[in-house]
């Protein structure tokens, strides 16, 4: 197939991926720059975030308020300097992106409309509607059709090209020499795979939700930035640290899951148990809106008593009008399944939200492998540290994304790296499948060892036979990988693997409980 040259190549169409090739495309406009999507371009997790975006707008807020708040939803293990960084930049990234086009919720007084979440002790949460994310993707979709940026849909990335590919032996892993020279990746539409070769590289592929059965993440958070990396020998840090969102509605067998926004909670909704008490007053100064991993292991113990199947959010004491004005898709939401929120309860349980590890970066986006970058879910920054902080997220991305364009811009010496020969994607797999059952059974049998043995409450004894399970259908992946053509089908469920892998190994090395770890062992 083709090799295919740029200057930058970057994976992944939501808020990580396209803001970074924004502010590139500005700073580069004779560079050839590609985003490489595996569905539509507008399709990605940036698209499902409800809530909004942090950041310190308020007079009466402050930075060290937030980066307070930031620190003890992350029980501590964040990097201070990092969490600092990207609380003080906050503002700027926000202008940045008003300036761009978006447009975030305002009161009567015509000021924005600053919600609150659990975890904050301010309203400092802006937001449109409770469709943020959608009106941020949109925005920046618009923003890349203005520059020299090529997005390529229905493209899906196999494999990092690194010193593996190019040279025969490698010596440790995260070897310090090691270099990416781009990626493998296969055309959906012709199921060809070319060779995409550039001196810079980004990994902006979203989370791993799809590794549970019960996830608020699109089908398409597979993990595949973490698998790639993992399997190019980068430093994958922090995965045993799974986020659950308290409350997604309860709807049996869908994934995936409905979100009911946190901030329906700041809003000021309750949680209830099947008896109707507000069962987090006991739990919690906060009640409903201490952090969500003290909120969802909250509900997990409920459930657990109680032999429920769901708990319920009570929105019935709102004041309806604001709230439908706020919610207005949640509320459609709750009436298309015969739910009117102003008298009934909704039913909600703990579903995998965000994936809080990830390949490690420092303050540049860097990675362990030179010319290899990582932003978004996919990267572990050191901000949310053991769980992160509601609506910290899409701030992350805007305020690294702009640290990977700045520090790429003050090394242009960069784009002039002598390439090695690179070798055309080598395909292992002739035949066709002739089941693709085996596949997808591999794929459930993954999530649901996860969901029933690695979730919010952990032990030891899971863990372990979690491992041995998952060694199994790593074998069995691998032997169906090598043996049949090559398909997003089989390249995720590899990838799901890997992911799943390492939150159990992980998880493993864990001594004590922290943020949304916690073992019955400690």
């Amino acid at each position: 197939m083709s090799i295919i040259h740029s200057d930058i190549l970057i994976l992944g169409s939501g808020i990580a991926g396209l803001s970074t090739a924004i502010k590139l495309a500005k700073a580069f406009p004779d560079k050839k720059i590609r985003v490489v999507t595996k569905d539509r371009k507008e399709e990605s997790n940036t698209k499902y975030a409800q809530g909004g975006i942090a950041v310190v707008w308020d007079k009466l807020d402050s930075f060290e308020s937030h980066i307070a708040d930031t620190l003890r939803a992350g029980d501590y293990e964040s990097n201070e300097a990092v969490v600092r960084m990207v609380v003080e930049e906050a503002p700027d990234r926000l202008k940045e992106l008003i300036a761009w086009g978006a447009k975030f919720d305002l009161t009567s007084e015509n000021t924005y409309d600053l919600g609150k979440e659990g975890g904050h002790s301010a309203n400092r949460i802006l937001h449109h509607k409770d469709i943020t994310g959608y009106e941020i993707q949109i925005t920046l979709l618009k923003q890349a059709d203005l520059h020299n940026i090529e997005l390529l849909t229905h493209h899906f990335a196999i494999d990092l090209i690194t010193d593996h590919q190019v040279i025969s032996k490698v010596k440790t892993y995260g070897e310090k020499n090691l270099h990416c020279y781009g990626a493998y990746v296969m055309n959906e539409k012709n199921e060809g795979i070319d060779t995409y070769t550039a001196p810079i590289t980004l990994l902006a592929t979203g989370g791993a939700g799809q590794v549970y059965a019960s996830t608020t993440n699109p089908v398409i958070a597979t993990g595949d930035g973490v698998a790639m990396a993992y399997r190019a020998k980068a430093k994958v840090y922090d995965m045993q640290y799974i986020q659950f969102h308290p409350t997604a509605l309860y709807e049996p067998g869908k994934s995936p899951a409905f979100l009911i926004s946190e901030a329906v909670r700041g809003f000021g909704a309750y949680l209830r148990n099947a008896k109707g008490e507000r069962f987090m007053l006991a739990i919690d100064e906060r009640a409903e809106l201490a952090s969500r991993d003290i909120v969802s292991r909250a509900i997990d113990t409920e459930l657990n008593t109680s032999g429920a199947e769901c708990v319920f959010l009570d929105c019935s004491h709102l004041d309806q009008k604001a709230f439908l004005n706020h919610f207005p898709n949640i509320i459609e939401k709750c009436q298309s399944i015969g739910i009117d929120v102003s008298k009934d309860l909704i039913p909600v349980v703990p579903a995998m939200h965000y994936l809080c590890g990830g390949v490690n970066v420092n303050t540049n986006g860097e990675t362990s492998i030179k010319g290899l970058y990582a932003n978004g879910e996919t990267a572990c920054t050191g901000l949310h540290g053991a769980n992160r902080l509601a609506s910290n997220s899409l701030l992350e991305a805007l305020v690294f994304g702009h640290h990977i364009s700045e520090h790429i811009i003050e090394n242009k010496q960069i784009f002039e790296a002598n390439f090695p020969n690179i070798p055309e994607w080598n395909a292992e797999g002739t035949t066709v499948p002739k089941e693709l059952i085996l596949i997808s059974h591999n794929r459930k049998s993954v999530q649901y060892i996860m969901s029933d043995l690695v979730a919010i409450v952990r032990s030891d004894e899971r863990l372990e036979r979690a491992l041995d399970h998952l060694n199994y259908l790593y074998r069995d992946t691998e032997r169906l990988y090598k043996k049949v053509t090559l398909s997003p089908q089989i390249v995720e469920l590899r990838n799901l693997n890997a992911c799943a892998y390492l939150i159990v190994k992980q998880s493993m090395q864990m001594k004590e409980n922290k943020g949304a770890f916690f073992s019955i062992e400690f």
